[in-house]
């Protein structure tokens, strides 16, 4: 049996079950957010419906602001607990889950939906090949930059840890640019 519900969520999303979504730009995570149900999208984890997103720190799995209809909520609408600061669970799995498919896709890039289970972890929800652009608001920066910087390092790059570890490093929300990030991989 899969329980799609867990309890990290408990406290922000609204009878439904949250996902994850990760960019991928040529087999290298880009840009992640959490998707959370809400009363306004019948309980379904849909931005345009009226879900929230949630923007992730690809380093750390961490969220950050949430956003509602393209405005900004530090609170989810129904429950009025924090979005930020909440550990996404199995952050490397779902990281690396993500680079494998977009590495094994015919697709440049790609969203990749994942669930979390409470016994299983992550598992696949599916596969966008155009995936919508709310993910930038969410996260409060643009995706040019960061496919930009994937360009520059990915002859350098070999395999999915490599990938990983320089998307991590490259999009953490503590750095302050990405072309500072680049010069590492000169």
């Amino acid at each position: 049996m899969v329980n799609l519900i867990v309890p990290v969520f408990d406290e922000i999303a609204y009878q439904g079950v949250p996902d994850i979504r990760v960019i991928v730009y040529r087999g290298v995570p880009a840009m992640a957010m959490l998707r959370l149900p809400t009363r306004a999208s019948d309980g379904k984890a849909n931005l345009h419906r009226g879900g929230v997103g949630v923007g992730i720190d690809l380093s750390t799995g961490t969220t950050l602001a949430g956003i509602q209809k393209n405005h900004y909520i530090e609170k989810h609408p129904e429950t009025g607990h924090s979005l930020r600061d909440r550990q996404i669970p199995h952050w490397q799995t779902i990281l690396n889950m993500a680079a494998k498919l977009g590495d094994k896709t015919e697709f440049g890039y790609l969203g990749v939906d994942i669930v979390l289970d409470q016994q299983k972890g992550s598992l696949l929800l599916e596969i966008n090949a155009r995936p919508g652009l709310a993910i930038q608001i969410a996260n409060q920066q643009g995706l040019i930059g960061r496919l930009k910087a994937i360009d520059h390092a990915l002859p350098k790059l070999s395999g999915i840890p490599e990938k990983i570890a320089f998307a991590q490093e490259a999009f953490a929300v503590e750095a302050s640019s990405i072309n500072v990030l680049s010069d590492l991989y000169k």
